[in-house]
């Protein structure tokens, strides 16, 4: 078989504060949520904005460091991996998707206790840095809830 990548490089701002939830073993989730915007001209010349929203999970020990260190408005890189995971609705029965980047490398660009500012803290298996595992245990994907992105997530 061919090799294949599955990486995603993103710089942007919190959605909202992290959600933070503990596995039956111990080890704890973060998911956020992630705006990046990108900036195009129209047909009129005038400059328009488009915020995309990532879903984003973290586990282990970069999970903890995103709960005491991230919050709404914070400026994060991220690298990952995409990831979708399906499950049965139990209200309607139907097959609900959630399509969710799992968060390899972290680097805080917000100063600490900013939501916005200068910063650069790296955490994740970045070169140079102490490495994590980010593989969830199976039970995980289970315990990540997903959450619905409303006009007060916008950190702008």
């Amino acid at each position: 078989m061919a090799k294949s990548v599955n990486k995603v490089t993103l710089v942007g701002n919190v959605g909202k504060d992290p959600e933070i939830k503990f596995a039956a073993n111990g080890n704890a989730i973060a998911t956020f949520s992630l705006a990046t915007t990108d900036r195009t001209k129209d047909q009129t010349g005038n400059w328009t904005d488009r915020t995309e929203w990532h879903n984003l999970v973290a586990f282990q020990r970069t999970a903890e460091i995103i709960r005491d260190y991230v919050k709404k408005g914070s400026k994060l890189y991220i690298e990952g991996r995409i990831q979708t995971r399906s499950w049965d609705d139990k209200n309607s029965g139907e097959k609900k998707y959630r399509t969710e980047i799992i968060v390899g490398d972290l680097v805080l660009l917000s100063g600490r206790g900013e939501g916005e500012g200068g910063g650069g803290s790296s955490y994740g298996s970045r070169s140079g840095s102490t490495s994590y595992d980010q593989r969830s245990p199976a039970s995980a994907d289970d315990l990540v809830q997903s959450t619905e992105i409303t006009d007060d997530d916008i950190p702008f």
